[in-house]
């Protein structure tokens, strides 16, 4: 059931026939696409396929949601299903999302049929296999009876309800699995947890696990994200569907609530195998694959950390899909595979500039055994030394620009490689509020001092052959990584170190706000998420802090200013050395 609190919506615009892939209303319509069929012209059909177009299922409270059924044509056997589920449209493909992103995010049409719901298999590429291929309209979303929810307890019922439909349908051999990008893969998390007897294995690339404290409210700073875009360019219902408006659930309970408390999977719950995803790269969905690696209560997990932008991982790397074939194989199909001789986890090291990542590092475990965490305390000569400074100090920037920050470097004397969760601990203070927001992050530098940016594509998918190629207008978080950030707000910078995950990564519960007298200094303990990077000699880290966003904010377009009592003011002030040893502590991994 939902939370227990009236939810704030916003009215969303009803599908148009020829948009977002939407084609009508065709309850009980079977068609056969022939084998070599190309209607998108995109990507043809291998063989023929079997859609069922919006099918009914019943849930528990007799809500009707909708759902097209992809399968091979003239199979006699029993074949698993594998769920595509999210509010976007259940037609609503890559081929009408990509040409929103730069350069298509890499993505050939050629590497699409145009049937896939955006974010999950291709039916083009799975019914050929042996498997069914279904897209779900959740509860509000295309013609599904009922109000859109955004994760939480009643999506993930209601995916409970569909998993053992699905299972009892008279073509499946009764396993179901799941797979998918971004909101495919957090709704598989909460669905998961509710332990369907039919869910045999589930495949979360890059989902969050907690949208509060992993989207919208990072460190208790209120951002609408990408989620404006979301709601106004691909999100369809009927007139009686509204969306859950997130910006006015933060205006009610800027703290945690059962609205904000619902959106927070518990990890713990989650029994089935997994075949986990994620990377440093994402700007939502890190610490959601990072915590469930961290939680999940069995042994029957793997965490492979990537370096590509997600959706280019999913539709244009061929070995991925041969490793997710041969996942679902061993637990759907129950084939004897080479699965199990899976390495459980491997990363990537990101090398940043015009270099390459290295790839596929098989590590004993996460984060991995041995790693030291030295501590580089701050001075007020910017650098960062293993020793505090015996006179305290202070160092300001003004919050209000972009572009003022202060800057803290470590020169590497020798090759260095930090994979693992770096942590902030800040003094700081605000002379001209009781509240700020500090924001921090780690950049590569290369031995001439210039920073350095990773692309998110190999250099033979995109059009340059050098980041600086690129122009500013086409510089955006999908294909350029800055390096792992940190967001806290002062108020809300209490932790509870028994929920969390690992000492390096403090837990906030967000329960209250404990607002700071004007120049008060406090502590900031400032979980900054998960990085995998290499540095030769003489390259450094640098550590910035500042009061704003320090990524590529291309979703601001998108967004309504916040309120003023939000915004940062003036300058703020962090303090070093003496009884403020302000710090960074880092990650660095055992290179064998």
């Amino acid at each position: 059931m939902p939370p227990p609190c009236q939810i704030a919506r916003k009215r969303i615009a009803e599908p148009v026939i020829g948009e977002n892939g939407y084609q009508g209303f065709q309850p009980g319509k079977t068609e056969v696409l022939p084998a070599g069929w190309n209607g998108h012209d995109a990507k043809a059909l291998k063989s023929p396929i079997r859609i069922d177009h919006d099918v009914s299922i019943v849930m528990r409270d007799g809500c009707r949601l909708y759902v097209d059924i992809y399968r091979p044509e003239g199979s006699t056997e029993k074949i698993p299903a594998i769920l595509s589920w999210s509010f976007y449209g259940k037609k609503y493909s890559a081929l009408e999302m990509l040409p929103m992103c730069v350069w298509n995010c890499c993505v050939p049409r050629s590497d699409l049929s145009g049937i896939e719901k955006f974010e999950g298999l291709d039916p083009q590429e799975w019914c050929p296999k042996g498997y069914a291929i279904v897209s779900v309209d959740t509860r509000g979303a295309g013609n599904s009876d009922g109000e859109i929810c955004v994760m939480g307890q009643q999506d993930a019922e209601d995916g409970y309800d569909v998993v053992e439909a699905i299972a009892k349908m008279d073509w499946c051999n009764g396993s179901v699995g799941m797979a998918g990008n971004s909101a495919l893969a957090i709704s598989q998390w909460f669905i998961a947890a509710q332990q369907p007897p039919s869910l045999k294995a589930i495949a979360p690339w890059e989902g969050s696990g907690d949208i509060y404290r992993e989207q919208f409210c990072r460190g208790g700073w209120f951002s609408m994200s990408n989620f404006d875009l979301i709601a106004k360019a691909i999100v369809r219902g009927q007139s009686h569907s509204g969306l859950e408006d997130f910006e006015e659930m933060y205006r009610r309970s800027p703290v945690s609530s059962p609205f904000w408390e619902d959106k927070r999977v518990d990890m713990t719950k989650v029994k089935c195998p997994a075949f986990i995803r994620g990377s440093d790269v994402s700007s939502i969905h890190t610490m959601g694959s990072i915590r469930a690696w961290l939680e999940l209560p069995h042994n029957d997990k793997w965490l492979w950390w990537g370096s590509k932008q997600e959706w280019y991982e999913l539709y244009s790397i061929p070995h991925a899909m041969e490793e997710l074939t041969t996942f679902f194989d061993f637990y759907l199909k129950g084939k004897k595979n080479d699965w199990l001789k899976t390495p459980k986890v491997r990363w990537s090291a990101l090398q940043f500039g015009d270099r390459e990542p290295i790839d596929g590092i098989p590590l004993e475990d996460f984060p991995v055994p041995g790693t030291q965490y030295r501590e580089f305390f701050l001075q007020n000569n910017n650098e960062l030394l293993t020793q505090p400074q015996a006179s305290p100090s202070t160092l300001s920037y003004d919050s209000e620009k972009h572009t003022s920050f202060v800057e803290f470097t470590h020169t590497f004397p020798t090759k260095a490689r930090l994979i693992g969760l770096p942590k902030a601990i800040l003094y700081m203070s605000c002379p001209t509020r009781d509240d700020f927001t500090v924001f921090v992050i780690l950049r590569k530098k290369d031995r001439n001092g210039k920073d350095l940016m990773h692309l998110n594509f190999p250099f033979s998918a995109t059009p340059v052959k050098s980041i600086d190629e690129i122009p500013e207008k086409d510089r955006a978080s999908l294909n350029l990584h800055l390096g792992s950030t940190g967001i806290l707000r002062a108020s809300h910078r209490a932790f509870d170190s028994e929920k969390s995950i690992h000492p390096q990564f403090p837990f906030h519960p967000h329960t209250k706000q404990e607002k700071v007298e004007p120049g008060t200094v406090v502590k900031l303990e400032i979980g900054i998420w998960a990085m995998g990077v290499d540095f030769d000699e003489g390259e450094s880290i640098s550590f910035r802090v500042g009061g704003q966003f320090p990524g590529i904010a291309e979703y601001k377009s998108f967004s309504g200013p916040r309120p003023e009592h939000e915004l940062n003011r003036g300058e703020h002030f962090i303090y070093c050395g003496g009884e403020y040893p302000s710090s960074v502590i880092l990650p660095f991994t055992p290179v064998n």
